[in-house]
């Protein structure tokens, strides 16, 4: 268990993250908090991406001339763009779940989801 916790406590706290988030998306009924918990939860996976992603050590893969070193020693450059990529995509889904919220909030005047289900079943 020490050999775990000494270089590898990023991927304890993405697990902690994403249980985090799991945990506000079945349990919680605002769905203002499950958001939150849903953003929680895709901080965990880019956490745990990146984490997989890191090359200690590595150097950035840009061809010098003179320069030989070896390819292994190159960090990949692509899982961190795909990173990128995936918090591009987190921002805007949070900002089409927002909206979505707004909505809903000045239509029913509540963001509870047993209210909600109770309104539109009427």
């Amino acid at each position: 268990m020490s050999q775990f916790g000494a270089g590898q406590s990023q991927y304890a706290l993405a697990a902690v993250l994403l249980l985090i988030g799991l945990y506000g998306m079945l349990v919680k009924t605002n769905f203002a908090r499950k958001l939150m918990a849903m953003n929680v939860m895709q901080v965990a996976v880019i956490v745990f991406f990146i984490s997989l992603a890191v090359r200690t050590g590595g150097t950035p893969p840009i061809e010098i001339e003179g320069a030989h070193e070896v390819a292994a020693a190159y960090a990949n450059p692509l899982p961190h763009a795909l990173m990128l990529t995936a918090i591009v995509v987190s921002v805007s889904t949070t900002g089409v779940a927002l909206a979505l919220l707004v909505r809903i909030h000045r239509r029913f005047n509540t963001l509870d989801e047993s209210e909600l289900l109770d309104r539109l079943r009427e």
